[in-house]
């Protein structure tokens, strides 16, 4: 029995529909994984997943009601069910609010091209290297535990209009925790890539040994506001957050930090007096993501009218200033703004900022060095202020160096009133949020220096 192709699934649901229009998305999936704990490879793994997505239309202009439904196909029969569902829902809706008329194009010229993919293989020279970082924990006392995932998925995105549109994503992330053999203490080390050329075994040893060396004295602290070093991935952890709050409909409806007082938005405010720049760029160098709009469903800040909208560079903070919320078209009638709409990706820079993370450490007479951030949850919308708990190593840093580690904390700070407070930055690095990195992985973020960073209470976490 002959399988068929993603456009030809695609192609299926936009001829069986009944519905005035219809969206048809098919993302084909392969995935690849390592796991290792105790100095041993534990499993390994690889998947293959097709999943359809159809948005029925019925109507059009402002009285459209729509119907989506999504499942796992991988046969025309599959995809009639699917559509049949997203049809039936249609009917029986209501007008959408977001309603709009639907994203006209031709077929895009990779159109007729296979599914990418991805294998066991994209480990070639980083299981070798690994295996012999196994070999010297064991030698030398330490137990290394880990996991790495490398993912391609390819979207075919078709709809009544004409369009036909096609996005290939390598995705890829690795995560290696170290502890002593008494399991004292803790170091974690980790980061994006999108074909695991570019990551090195060795180093990411290197610097867990350096991590582990530090705990070799502790230092127990109050909890207080310290002169802290956030590196590129707990920057991620929190400019992540700020990023995923910045629904331009829900601070026009006063629900957000980025409401105006008396009404509005603050787009045009000035944040920070620093030259901060925060965008999002599908073309960004190694951090490449898709440059069309593809959405199953309607969200504050998605629309399924907007499915194939083009997408290029947007600036969410230009030279420290408030430039644009995350909206679809229609929370762009709304505000009054122009369409700026999500992207999966974010690169925060500052202007003129040299040197590493490391440099930012010698800067420090007495303050902290944060490895990373986890469970991290939102305590006031109207300020962003959050609240998390540091994590597998938080380190003291005393005339310019790392001189012992130090117990864990719980912190409550705004990202916001971050990028207004920050002292120092280094350069601009692709990075990977430990908290929010399997959902986001496509970061570019400085180390910070925060001179008074908020440890509001200790934590007994390890």
């Amino acid at each position: 029995m002959t399988v068929p192709t993603p456009q030809e699934l695609v192609e299926h649901a936009l001829a069986t529909t009944t519905c005035d229009d219809c969206v048809a998305i098919v993302r084909d999936s392969t995935s690849a994984n390592l796991r290792w704990a105790n100095n041993t490879l534990t499993t390994n793994g690889v998947m293959h997943d097709v999943t359809v997505s159809v948005v029925a239309f019925q109507g059009r202009g402002e009285g459209t009601a729509t119907g989506s439904v999504s499942g796992s196909a991988a046969s025309l029969e599959q995809v009639e069910a699917l559509v049949a569902s997203a049809d039936a829902a249609a009917r029986a809706g209501g007008p959408a609010e977001d309603a709009a008329v639907l994203v006209t194009g031709e077929t895009a010229a990779d159109w007729d091209e296979p599914s990418g993919d991805t294998s066991i293989e994209v480990y070639r020279d980083f299981a070798p290297a690994l295996g012999e970082a196994f070999g010297r924990a064991s030698a030398e006392g330490r137990i290394l535990y880990g996991f790495v995932d490398h993912d391609v998925t390819t979207t075919y995105l078709g709809s009544s209009t004409g369009l036909r549109l096609r996005h290939v994503q390598p995705t890829g992330h690795y995560g290696c925790t170290a502890k002593p053999t008494d399991l004292s203490t803790s170091a974690w080390v980790g980061g994006a890539t999108r074909d695991f050329t570019d990551v090195d075994p060795a180093a990411m040893e290197a610097e867990l040994v350096q991590r582990l060396g530090w705990a070799a004295r502790r230092v127990d602290l109050d909890p207080g506001r310290y002169d802290t070093v956030l590196p590129p991935t707990a920057v991620a952890d929190l400019m992540i957050y700020a990023y995923w709050s910045a629904s331009a409909r829900a601070a026009h409806d006063g629900q957000s930090v980025f409401s105006r007082r008396g009404g509005g938005t603050r787009i045009g405010d000035r944040l920070t007096d620093a030259p901060l720049q925060v965008f999002s760029d599908p073309g960004y160098e190694r951090l490449q993501a898709a440059p069309f709009a593809s959405t199953a469903s309607s969200s504050e800040v998605e629309s399924v009218f907007d499915n194939g909208l083009p997408l290029s560079r947007t600036h969410w903070v230009e030279g420290g200033v408030l430039s644009a919320l995350v909206q679809n078209r229609y929370s762009a009638g709304l505000t009054g703004q122009p369409v700026t709409p999500y992207v999966d990706n974010l690169v925060v820079a500052v202007d003129g900022a040299t040197g590493s993370p490391q440099d930012l450490v010698a800067g420090v007479e007495r303050g902290l060095l944060v490895t990373c951030l986890w469970y991290i949850r939102e305590v006031d919308p109207q300020t962003l202020l959050l609240t998390g708990l540091t994590r597998d190593g938080v380190y003291l840093v005393e005339g310019g160096e790392v001189t012992a580690t130090v117990n864990n904390f719980r912190f409550n700070e705004s990202p916001v009133d971050l990028m207004r407070r920050f002292s120092a930055a280094s350069v601009t690095e692709p990075s990977f949020s430990r908290e929010w990195g399997d959902y986001f992985p496509r970061t570019a973020t400085p180390a910070l220096r925060v001179p008074d960073f908020h440890m509001s209470t200790v934590s007994q976490a390890t």
